[in-house]
């Protein structure tokens, strides 16, 4: 064996949060090593999940004119026998460019990267393998876990890649199906039956729970599921899982729990991910996982060997990328006691790239119910916004939830054409502490889908203005802008 190269940080696994934590270190003048098995960095989120099935996604809006009907009287169907490949045609370039952003940032900042499976050989020293080529050892005095999470496998059947899938199998696929499955009303299993059932397949879900994605806020699951069992003629089957699967002549049969029984072309299994760590060795150095293969870290990302950091879907919730990206570099920051990102911001986005979209950030109304903080809502509908009315994009809401003494914003709730876009601009007033005065007060442009914020917080004071005045005696205190 060849001595080790020495480094100051070793990160394994290039996706999302490997790559922004490599090139964190190396901004600062770190020596940092990236060790990604795959062929091309990215992760999951750009080579199998998140890019595309995001441009799928698009590709079935697009080529269907599911945006367009009822604006022009279009009516775009799928010609019969058209594959996923057809519909990848823009993935494949979109993929592309990212591995060249990746790799030039990688290179900008002078990271070194090493493709093979990396295995530790003591708390400091792994040792990367790869097929035809010498093993290569590496060192630092610290180190980055940022190796993702994969599909949890289902119990009583298995997943053969053809007929029953998962979400990293399912592109794979050479054909649109003509009838499938979702095991699974979570992001994932609803974003997938939307988009197939855009595609013209005859999707039917199958969900554990009563409610689909069942940490959103409920007006917005509720809206969720109207939408896609009445504009998309997805058949949603609550509190019931498999309780039967066979396969036979290339087809699925499957037996709820509640007795129904259903056929389909595939069934796509979405019930959960689990961590992605099990061949690093970590058992061989004393680092923690938890029941699903999740690394245990601390509040500054630290695994139970603290010069060992872990971050990203590696570590579990909340299993964005958005997320895993600042834990990486707030992680480095630590380890290298670098002053300069000291923590992940506790105001995250969650976007749902269902048809329609939906997108939370802050409290919902549940939570707060469940916290027993007074609050107050107010709504604005896309139907009455003239920029939904241009873009035939009428559906849907923008809901603000907020304290009914000061009108701070706790939380925005938005289900409708580019919610996962709108989104933003409540989180930052919800970064800085803001009311429904800014909302009130700020000239959004005309006409913009943005606009709904402002009448979402007139509709919230005028709510407020008829809740004081049930309340005889007491002064209105919504008195200044309840106009419009």
């Amino acid at each position: 064996m060849s001595a080790p190269e020495p480094f100051d940080l070793i990160v394994i696994g290039a996706g999302p949060a490997g790559e922004k934590g490599a090139a964190q270190a190396a901004y600062f003048g770190k020596r940092v090593c990236l060790i990604e098995r795959a062929p091309r960095p990215g992760g999951a989120a750009v080579n199998t999940g998140t890019i595309p099935s995001k441009t799928l996604r698009e590709s079935a809006l697009h080529f269907t004119g599911l945006r367009q009907r009822g604006l022009h009287a279009i009516d775009l169907r799928v010609k019969p026998g058209i594959t996923i490949p057809d519909f990848m045609r823009r993935e494949r370039s979109v993929i592309e460019t990212e591995w060249e952003i990746i790799v030039q940032n990688l290179e900008r900042h002078r990271v070194t990267s090493i493709q093979g499976s990396a295995h530790f050989l003591d708390a400091q020293t792994v040792d990367v393998t790869r097929y035809g080529t010498e093993p290569r050892v590496v060192t630092a005095p610290h180190i980055l876990i940022a190796t993702g999470s994969v599909p949890l496998a289902p119990n009583g059947y298995a997943i053969d890649g053809e007929v029953v899938v998962d979400s990293d199998s399912l592109l794979t696929l050479q054909r649109i199906p003509t009838s499938m499955i979702v095991v699974g009303g979570g992001v994932l299993g609803c974003e997938f039956a939307c988009m197939f059932a855009a595609l013209g397949t005859r999707v039917t879900l199958v969900n554990a729970r009563s409610r689909l994605i069942s940490h959103l806020d409920h007006e917005a699951s509720d809206a969720l599921r109207q939408a896609m069992t009445a504009k998309l003629d997805i058949a949603v089957h609550g509190t019931s899982e498999i309780a039967e699967l066979q396969v036979t002549d290339g087809r699925a049969h499957v037996v709820l729990t509640d007795g129904i029984a259903l056929d389909a072309d595939i069934v796509l299994v979405c019930t959960g991910r689990a961590g992605n760590a099990a061949s690093l060795g970590l058992e061989r150095i004393g680092v923690e996982l938890d029941e699903r293969g999740f690394i245990r870290v601390d509040s500054q990302f630290r695994t139970s060997v603290p010069h060992i950091a872990a971050a990203g879907d590696a570590i579990g919730y909340p299993a964005l990328a958005s997320a895993a990206i600042e834990q990486a570099r707030v992680a480095v920051c630590h380890a290298f006691e670098l002053q300069y990102k000291r923590r992940v911001s506790e105001i995250l986005p969650y976007a749902v790239w269902t048809i329609p979209e939906v997108a939370v950030v802050g409290q919902t109304e549940e939570s707060l119910l469940a916290r027993g903080i007074p609050f107050e809502t107010g709504r604005a509908s896309f139907r009455l916004n003239a920029r939904g009315q241009i873009l035939g994009a009428t559906e849907g809401f923008l809901k603000l939830v907020f304290h009914p003494e000061d009108q701070r914003l706790l939380g925005v709730i938005i289900v409708g054409e580019g919610a996962c876009e709108l989104i933003h601009v409540g989180m930052t007033v919800l970064a800085y502490g803001g009311t429904l005065d800014y909302f009130i007060q700020a000239a959004f442009t005309f006409p913009s889908l943005t606009d709904a914020y402002k009448y979402a917080a007139y509709d919230g004071l005028q709510r407020l203005q008829r809740r004081v005045a049930k309340l005889p005696g007491l002064p209105s205190i919504a008195r200044a802008a309840v106009g419009d």
